[in-house]
């Protein structure tokens, strides 16, 4: 076993052996690049310690969730660790390193293996020791380092990305220590705004602890990385200073208000900027450094990480220009990223809109052009639809109404450069619509809504007997079979179901429009909003105010209600599927997924399993109703009361129309009561989009089942985290194990992603990132978090 490995013998495959610190400054020395010389203990040196030291420890880690429990257990690590024995011959080994190194001032930095790493830096959760002079302090700061792999933050931090601390181990890196003049922080994107092209950097006077640790106000500068210019620059106060002391160790000193200074000049920030261009060039992305300048005026490179925290770019190469991509999954509020056959799915009815409009793509399942994915979500290029002076009217009339805070950023974009030049023609945004309006006779049905609300319910209700029946496939149908029709339904029948329902709502929306008009000058705000309180066919609730009767009905059985509240959902759920529960309660349950089963929680997503597939969350929801103490806010009477106050307050908007004339009044009552029988059909479309969904993704579960039986994929599930065209090669003769499990894991770090931009422009920037800095009161901190 390997204990000791210079720089120059390590590379970015060795992350199980120096941990994710010493492969990156492995990889930048191999590379040619400045970084002090050094070598790594590995991890080998580690196990060899530390052995079984902390086996009695881990379950108890697992299990302690109270912040006190946890430092406790901390504490007892590291203390074992620090006082365990270290082999003769190791120790030799590391001083011998040491003096060949040059025994002079080191720094001693930890390296694990769960670091550095593309989804969760891990950075500042071990230890690090500057200025380390003398064999002694060198063993020592090694023994200390190993310990840090315990501190109460790093372990914090490997339980919120799912690590496993018995998988975890700690190299060590002891380098050359450079005695800085000027040190920091260098981003190669701009880590706040996304932006990939910009370099930002962060400098101080001293060593470059002061600003790693957040100690200090330092100068911000942003650099246009392509044109080598300034275009931000902050210069922070400076107050605290690190630097190495002649007999080891460092001091921190408190300095007077150092902004008038800069740290480093305009051609080092340029000489820092082509380097990180450099460091990003051999890693492929985007990379977070820590830089130094010694008194020579020699540029150092102490570290590179990914940047984690940014949003991926689109997978699309965009056209010329900077472009706007709107994210489509969060607008319906789903914040999961998207299996890769929902994915597919979404392809293929984003091919079949573009057809619609005159613009067929070249393959359907590759998508559209404006259709594009990044960080497993679904973004559309709205670039076109903003230039034109129709689509962008209607867009931000649109989101106003579904999601107000993209509209405010799409707002403010269209007022920004280049966007404000934007300019389409109106005449090709009014044929795209007319085209498919037209097709599915749009005007007449918003006509005949209108005119017979009940016409439009028996039309919705027609329409989706014709969807069960399109969606029927023979039940001696071959996978192929099964696959050709999913495709084939997707890219030319599903789409069709959404402009031609959606003409009904929009009725009742163009009513309530006349009526806004016709009150002009006497309504206040949120009046209109009370009107649309509570109102009917609104199939999402329906199916909430279903549910909530089913727990009443359980609530009068003391028995039924005893299953629900002293059990997992997930066991009452099994029981219901294996027929264990209450005949009432069954029955019951039955009946409301018989209706509603299709639905589920992020449901435009094919790739999730149906209430019917699995009812533990409506089990989970009908436990926590029947928990509920306060009959005032009971569902149905929550909707019975917002009726109540929407007729209250037709009324009352009725007579005041009537005081400027009778005609006047009668129109605003016909309009407003109209709208109320027409608005809630707005869920009818995605209703109907997620029955389709749901039967489809029966099929392709028997897909899955046939690749599964030939030993393509493990289980049946397998399918969702595959295309259309990968399933295709499967059910060729394709193993696809390997390729499922990478999806498999992509998707679980996509899951833990906290933060999902609403707009992202295609040089990676988020619209909403980008603040006007403010003056900082006296003694705040001001920087990147």
């Amino acid at each position: 076993m390997a204990h000791l490995l210079r720089f120059d013998e390590i590379d970015a495959g060795m992350l199980s052996v120096v941990g994710g610190k010493a492969a990156n400054l492995g990889t930048l020395a191999r590379a040619g690049l400045p970084v002090p010389d050094g070598f790594c203990v590995t991890t080998d040196a580690f196990r060899e310690v530390v052995g079984g030291l902390l086996d009695d420890l881990f379950d108890q880690l697992a299990m302690a969730h109270d912040p006190d429990q946890t430092a406790s257990l901390c504490a007892r690590a590291r203390e074992r660790i620090v006082a365990a024995a270290v082999p003769a011959a190791l120790e030799q080994e590391i001083l011998k390193g040491y003096a060949d190194q040059s025994g002079g001032a080191v720094a001693v930095r930890s390296s694990a293996t769960a670091e550095d790493l593309e989804f969760a830096s891990f950075a500042g959760q071990q230890d690090t020791y500057l200025n380390v002079l003398g064999e002694a302090a060198v063993l020592d700061a090694v023994r200390r380092c190993w310990a840090s792999l315990w501190t109460d933050r790093a372990v914090g931090y490997r339980r919120i990305n799912g690590i496993d601390h018995r998988t975890v181990a700690l190299a060590v890196v002891v380098q050359e220590m450079v005695q800085a003049t000027a040190a920091g922080v260098m981003f190669t994107a701009n880590p706040v705004t996304g932006n990939r092209r910009q370099t930002v950097i962060d400098a101080s006077p001293g060593l470059g602890e002061a600003v790693v640790s957040g100690a200090v106000n330092p100068d911000h500068v942003v650099v246009d990385t392509a044109a080598r210019t300034v275009v931000e620059r902050r210069l922070g106060d400076k107050r605290v200073l690190i630097r190495s002391l002649p007999d080891g160790g460092t001091e921190r000193l408190e300095l007077v208000d150092s902004s008038s200074e800069a740290s480093v000049t305009d051609d080092q920030l340029l000489q820092l900027t082509a380097l990180g261009a450099r460091v990003q060039d051999l890693y492929g992305a985007p990379q977070d450094t820590e830089w130094a300048i010694d008194d020579a005026g020699t540029l150092w490179l102490t570290q590179s990480r990914p940047i984690t925290t940014l949003y991926p770019l689109p997978d699309r190469e965009p056209p010329p220009g900077t472009r706007v991509y709107l994210c489509l999954t969060l607008a319906q509020g789903l914040t999961r990223p998207i299996t890769p056959m929902g994915l597919s799915a979404f392809r293929l009815i984003a091919s079949s809109i573009a057809t619609a409009a005159g613009s067929p793509p070249a393959d359907p399942l590759d998508g559209p052009r404006a259709f594009t994915v990044a960080g497993q979500r679904v973004f559309v290029d709205f670039t076109e639809v903003l230039a034109n002076p129709v689509g962008r009217r209607v867009a931000l009339a649109a989101f106003g109404v579904m999601e107000a805070r993209a509209a405010t950023v799409l707002a403010t974009l269209v007022r920004r450069p280049p966007f404000e030049r934007l300019s389409g023609s109106r005449r090709a945004a009014l044929r795209r619509i007319a085209r498919i309006a037209l097709r599915v006779r749009v005007p007449q049905r918003v006509v005949l809504a209108a005119v017979s609300p009940d016409r439009a319910y028996r039309a919705i209700a027609a329409i989706e007997e014709q969807l069960r029946g399109r969606l029927l496939v023979p039940a001696d149908a071959t996978p192929q079979e099964r696959l050709d029709r999913f495709e084939r339904l997707l890219s030319e029948k599903i789409f069709w179901l959404m402009p031609t329902v959606i003409a009904y709502p929009i009725a009742g929306f163009v009513l309530l429009g006349l009526a806004r008009r016709l009150l002009a000058g006497l309504l206040e705000p949120g009046e209109l909003q009370t009107v649309l309180r509570g109102v009917p066919h609104n199939v999402t609730t329906e199916m909430d105010l279903a549910l909530w009767q089913l727990s009443t009905d359980i609530a009068a059985d003391p028995a039924a209600a005893a299953e629900f509240l002293q059990q997992d959902p997930a066991v009452v759920a099994d029981q219901f599927v294996r027929g264990e529960l209450r005949d009432g309660t069954r029955q019951g349950l039955t009946a409301f997924l018989r209706r509603y089963g299709h639905r589920a929680v992020a449901e435009i997503d094919l790739g999730m399993a149906r209430w019917s597939d699995d009812p533990t969350h409506i089990v989970g929801v009908l436990a926590n109703y029947l928990r509920h103490d306060d009959p005032a806010l009971a569902a149905d009477v929550q909707f019975r009361a917002g009726h109540h106050a929407a007729e209250a307050m037709i009324a009352d908007l009725v007579q005041r129309a009537h005081r400027r004339g009778r005609v006047r009044g009668l129109v605003v009552a016909f309009s407003l009561r109209r709208a109320r029988q027409l608005v809630g059909l707005r869920e009818a479309p995605k209703n109907l989009l997620v029955l389709a969904l749901s039967e489809l993704r029966q099929q392709l579960s028997l897909v899955g089942a046939a690749l599964a039986a030939d030993g393509r994929i493990e289980t049946a599930g397998d399918i969702f985290f595959l295309d259309v065209a990968e399933a295709r090669s499967g059910l060729a003769g394709t193993d696809l194990h390997e390729l499922v499990e990478r999806r498999r894991s992509a998707y679980a770090v996509e899951l833990r992603r906290r933060h999902i931009p609403r707009i992202l422009l295609s040089d990676g920037t988020e619209p909403e990132a980008v603040g006007v800095a403010t003056p900082a009161e006296d003694g705040a901190l001001v920087g990147s978090p």
